[in-house]
């Protein structure tokens, strides 16, 4: 498969910056190289320091779910390094549970602990 490089740097330009910081750091082993110049080059021209960039990898991993092989187990609802697991039902229609499954979540789409009327706890917004 050839690497559109083109078409990398385009989608690069309007990603966010944290994006991009956890493509070249926490996800740098999936990537091709050629991809990892590019957003490299990008996060300079934006003024982030490789200094930045050890804070940001070491802050990800600290939290990450790793899988086996050692790489970074991603949010089933973004693209951002999951930092917790949870099972779930896998639903149809948002209504209709089908089966039990396990679901990685990111520090944005983390559940929260529900009493048993669903409301969050108070230690949930810590």
């Amino acid at each position: 498969m050839r690497l559109d490089l083109k078409t990398i740097a385009a989608r690069m330009r309007t990603a966010e910056t944290e994006q991009l910081m956890d493509r070249v750091t926490v996800f740098r082993e999936e990537m091709e190289p050629a991809a990892v110049d590019l957003i490299e080059g990008e996060l300079a021209r934006r003024g982030v320091t490789d200094e930045q960039l050890v804070h940001h990898l070491r802050v990800r991993i600290e939290r990450a779910v790793l899988r086996d092989d050692g790489t970074v187990v991603r949010c089933n609802f973004c693209e951002r390094p999951a930092v917790v697991q949870a099972r779930g039902w896998f639903r149809i229609f948002r209504f209709v549970p089908l089966y039990p499954r396990l679901f990685s979540y990111c520090v944005v789409h983390e559940r929260k602990p529900k009493t048993p009327l669903g409301i969050p706890t108070e230690d949930a917004y810590e």
